[in-house]
């Protein structure tokens, strides 16, 4: 290791860790340039040679430009995605989308109420469970 000093060590990692953050910059960039619908195709092309060609200007102008609204673009999302997800777990919720556990447990409940009510009593309701559960 005495041609490769510690020094050498740390920059080349750090070197690597920036380009590896570049390429997460890019794709997020792109990502969001051709997620967002406000621009045209010909903006998206324009923005897209403008990344290529000028790496860096590229992106450093696009940050300013269009910096804020690529938040608020990934925070909609990101609403969007959550109001879909409890919209899917409430309607299978009303619809039953169990299954037969689901069966299975407010037919349990039922034969509890029941018990408890005293409409049937302890055996009646041992033997209902083991048919329910069988």
């Amino acid at each position: 290791m005495d041609d490769y000093p510690l020094l050498n060590i740390f920059w080349t990692m750090m070197w690597l860790f920036l380009w590896i953050l570049w390429f997460f910059l890019l794709f997020r960039i792109f990502g969001d340039l051709f997620r967002d619908d406000s621009v045209g195709g010909w903006g998206k092309a324009g923005w897209a040679i403008f990344v290529i060609l000028l790496p860096f200007l590229g992106v450093l102008v696009y940050l300013i430009a269009r910096g804020k609204g690529m938040g608020e673009r990934e925070m909609q999302m990101r609403a969007d995605a959550e109001r879909d997800f409890r919209s899917y777990v409430q309607k299978t919720a009303a619809e039953g989308g169990g299954g037969p556990a689901r069966s299975h447990a407010d037919e349990l409940a039922k034969l509890a109420e029941l018990k408890s009510s005293g409409a049937i009593n302890e055996a009646e309701y041992e033997k209902a469970k083991a048919k329910v559960l069988a």
